[in-house]
């Protein structure tokens, strides 16, 4: 009797119910299957959601070893002692660390879109870039609230609706808060269908929801080769630090585009960005440690980044209700909603409002040009950050 006693208290006591050590790691339990029903149940983005959730259940579960927050703490990271010691999410956490795996998703993502709205509408430019205002009013409320100017800067990304970019970002800048960061960008994006409309009905009148917009021109095959070729060398050479995600958003397009390359077009679009999205969501997920992620400094970058959202909805509407002033009423100020990067979410949810006005309305092409555009500012926003405050 002794023995089996003996036994099972030693069981117990490697088990990871004798291991547990604080609460707050059964609450990450618990957030981490909240976060799980919403990607498989709701489908709320479950490609990167349901990922994200598991490497958060497995970094919180005591005693499996998987991930070691230790191990990437301050800048001198040992990366022989990460190979030697580190379980199996320190070493995909690599390819987060390195800026590796945001650089490929938006490989992939170049790879799956298309720049043809954009190019036959380039006015489309402008609500890109105008979506981007609700970074840099999130960097002003983020540094009045008392968070270091970097990491302020990590958080206002989340206006992007980006999830790699504001991973690439917060990886350099802040890598203490990428778990938070990283969890409210990408739940915000999946939160589009939801967040949006209520927006967009505020800000715009019925009559205006109802327009219909021109048809857009065909886009030569020239053009769509010249573009990503021509936007790599103007914005490398006015920003370098964007470098690593635009170059490869725009090599992707050029593999989709060229007509030469199809099967790397279609690794790209498939394979390569399902093993990617993989080992991204789990890493990502894995530092959402509950030492960490449970703080108010995590419900403020929360706040801050729904804030960030709307913000860049806003603005992002506002600038498009300024195009249908100027062009005479022929712009539809919802696609400026899609200027957002979350790309074609975005799109489809002004196509949505729009055709619930009027069932004859399709703003959906419209409304990409916008869309893809926003993937670019967000780029382009992620660079000034980094020089400004790397």
């Amino acid at each position: 009797m002794d023995l089996i006693t003996g036994t099972f208290s030693g069981l117990m006591s490697t088990s990871g119910f004798g291991l547990m050590e604080d609460y707050r790691q059964l609450v990450m339990i618990v957030l981490a299957c909240v976060l799980l029903y919403l990607g498989i149940v709701k489908k709320f983005e479950p490609l990167l959601l349901v990922g994200i959730a598991f490497g958060m259940l497995l970094t919180n579960l005591p005693g499996g070893e998987v991930f070691h927050a230790q191990f990437w703490n301050g800048n001198n990271i040992s990366y022989s002692e990460v190979l030697h010691d580190g379980g199996l999410l320190d070493l995909l956490y690599i390819g987060v660390k390195t800026g590796l795996y945001p650089s490929l998703i938006f490989l992939g993502v170049g790879a799956m879109t298309d720049f043809g709205p954009l190019i036959a509408n380039p006015s489309s430019l402008f609500l890109g870039a105008a979506a981007q205002g609700g970074i840099f009013g999130a960097l002003i409320i983020a540094t009045i609230l008392g968070f270091a100017p970097n990491v302020a800067a990590s958080i206002a990304i989340i206006g992007g609706a980006d999830g790699p970019t504001a991973i690439w970002l917060t990886k350099i800048l802040a890598p203490d808060y990428l778990g938070p960061i990283a969890i409210a960008a990408y739940s915000y994006m999946a939160l589009i269908p939801l967040i949006q409309p209520p927006i967009m009905k505020a800000l715009t009148t019925k009559k205006e929801r109802e327009i219909k917009m021109e048809t857009l021109r065909p886009v030569s095959k020239e053009e769509k080769i010249i573009f990503p070729i021509m936007v790599t060398i103007v914005t490398v050479l006015i920003l370098p630090t964007v470098a690593p995600l635009l170059g490869c958003l725009m090599l992707g397009n050029l593999l989709r585009e060229c007509g030469v390359t199809e099967r790397l077009s279609d690794t790209a679009q498939n394979n390569l960005m399902n093993i990617v999205t993989i080992f991204l969501s789990t890493s990502v997920g894995a530092t959402a440690v509950y030492s960490t992620f449970l703080s108010w400094s995590t419900i403020k970058i929360i706040f801050l980044g729904l804030f960030a959202f709307c913000f860049a909805t806003c603005c992002g509407l506002l600038f498009g209700k300024l195009m249908c002033v100027l062009s005479g009423g022929k712009v539809n100020p919802l696609i400026g909603s899609a200027g957002v990067s979350a790309v074609p979410m975005a799109a489809r949810v002004s196509q949505v409002v729009g055709q619930k006005c009027n069932p004859s309305n399709f703003l959906l092409m419209h409304a990409m040009g916008p869309n893809v555009a926003g993937v670019i500012g967000s780029a382009v926003a992620a660079g000034c950050l980094l020089k400004l405050f790397g």
